[in-house]
């Protein structure tokens, strides 16, 4: 790319198919008095690495479900895009064992439990109430939604919480069903369809992933 070899970069690991959101956080971090920074937030994800073949529910299901992607976003102060408004996490570590990668016979193992749509769709609540509230919004005053394809059963499950209409899952099923679940860019993918489609100047876009942790996270996005 060209970069200077003292370009600082950070490696940031282990957040799942949450991640893109944390490393955004991050990135919005490091603009801070930097009015001219530019900073580069890349989620790369090789799920194919951990393919095995078994008889396992788990596994059958993460073979069925999980692919390979890499996205990037540019993150700078410049009035066009998409502006970051605001950010929520939200951490749930007694249902870390629900979600998570653990080792047998050497091998990396997904580790998913059959309550992951319950347990994911309160977790994603918990997320967009905190970006929601404090601005007096509802999810009606969100034209877009961004939901990380977790599968079929958690998109239906997180679109009952949340109280969407189920065209607003379009660009997440589009995505599920074109590249599946590809861990941390997929939430990126979805972003990038929406955007495709055309957004209206000032229209806001809620941008939603969960992983391990068992974590949610979300962004709520404004059309510049």
């Amino acid at each position: 790319m060209g970069l200077r070899r003292t370009t600082p970069v950070f490696d940031l690991v282990g957040s799942g198919c949450g991640g893109a959101i944390p490393n955004l956080q991050v990135a919005a971090a490091l603009l801070s008095g930097h009015e001219d920074g530019v900073v580069v937030s890349i989620s790369v994800e090789i799920c194919s690495a951990t393919f095995q073949i078994g008889n396992d529910l788990s596994l059958l299901v993460s073979n069925a479900l999980f692919g390979d992607g890499a996205a990037a976003a540019v993150i700078w102060r410049r009035p066009s895009g998409l502006e970051l408004v605001a950010s929520s996490s939200y951490y749930a570590p007694e249902h870390r064992e629900s979600i998570r990668y653990v080792h047998k016979n050497g091998q990396l193992y997904n580790q998913l439990s059959m309550q992951l749509p319950n347990l994911v769709k309160d977790a994603a609540a918990e997320v967009v109430d905190a970006l929601l509230t404090p601005r007096k919004l509802r999810t009606g005053d969100i034209a877009h939604w961004a939901i990380h394809t977790g599968g079929e059963k958690i998109l239906n499950a997180v679109r009952d919480k949340l109280g969407l209409e189920e065209s607003q899952l379009k660009a997440s099923r589009n995505i599920l069903e074109n590249y599946g679940n590809m861990s941390s860019p997929t939430a990126l993918y979805v972003l990038d369809e929406i955007m495709g489609n055309g957004l209206k100047t000032g229209a806001l876009c809620m941008m939603v992933a969960f992983g391990a942790g068992l974590s949610a996270h979300a962004l709520l996005l404004q059309k510049k």
